[in-house]
């Protein structure tokens, strides 16, 4: 459903993925976590063909996204079984959450009169469903992004940081219509720093730092935050050990 295959992506000014290789199946979520900085956004863009690889190959659906050099073009129909909210939620500011989502189910080709009172409901905008976006709270601005991003029934789905401002609640209903859509074999790639919440719904976590994947982590055990920092500790040493050999 989603593959990256020795994908290599770096910047002029520095940072940037070196060597990501993954896969997400259909009915597994994959959480991805690291600190900041250390190029989970640039991955997910990646993953959406907001950025190209300098070498290696993203698929997705089956359909490769191939380096800047050789650009292919990904049909719409692939695109519209893909749901996404990377940083922020790509709407119009002054129309309303509802409005907003009719638009987004529209450039899924979904039919908006189904799935716009559906969505609504599922993630209780209704309060706020006609007030125009820029006047929501960051909550609610995010509930509505998600709202968009998974209305559609997409096969794909990738979302950075999707907690980002959500009350507890709100993080319920965001694994509840996860784990829902893991079920009917969607395939879901999330980023995360709340590895206490990941751990609850992710087949697999995968650590990243310095650009590329280092392993996974083992949810089972109980201080999860403390075998994260250790694994970065570690990786930290292995490199700076490299550079000095060097």
């Amino acid at each position: 459903m989603l593959a990256f295959e020795n994908v290599t992506r770096l910047f002029r000014g520095g940072g940037g993925v070196s060597d990501l290789t993954f896969t997400v199946g259909a009915g597994e979520i994959v959480a991805l976590i690291g600190l900041n900085g250390v190029g989970k956004t640039t991955l997910m863009r990646l993953a959406l063909g907001m950025l190209r690889p300098q070498q290696g190959f993203v698929r997705v659906l089956g359909h490769a996204l191939e380096q800047r050099r050789t650009p292919t073009i990904v049909p719409a129909a692939v695109w519209a079984q893909v749901g996404a909210l990377i940083e922020m939620p790509l709407v119009y500011p002054e129309l309303t959450a509802r409005r907003n989502l009719y638009i987004a189910a529209l450039l899924h080709g979904a039919d908006p009169d189904g799935t716009v009172p559906r969505s609504i409901a599922e993630w209780q905008l209704g309060p706020v469903a006609d007030r125009r976006f820029r006047r929501l709270s960051l909550g609610n601005r995010q509930r509505v992004g998600l709202a968009a991003a998974l209305q559609h029934d997409p096969r794909v789905i990738v979302l950075d940081e999707p907690g980002n401002a959500l009350d507890p609640a709100s993080v319920l209903l965001l694994r509840e219509q996860l784990i829902r859509r893991a079920r009917e074999d969607a395939a879901i790639l999330v980023s995360s720093h709340h590895l206490d919440e990941v751990s609850r719904i992710a087949d697999r976590v995968l650590l990243m730092n310095g650009g590329r994947l280092i392993g996974e982590l083992d949810t089972t055990g109980s201080d999860l935050e403390r075998a994260f920092f250790e694994r970065v500790r570690e990786d930290d040493a292995r490199r700076e050990a490299a550079e000095v050999g060097r």
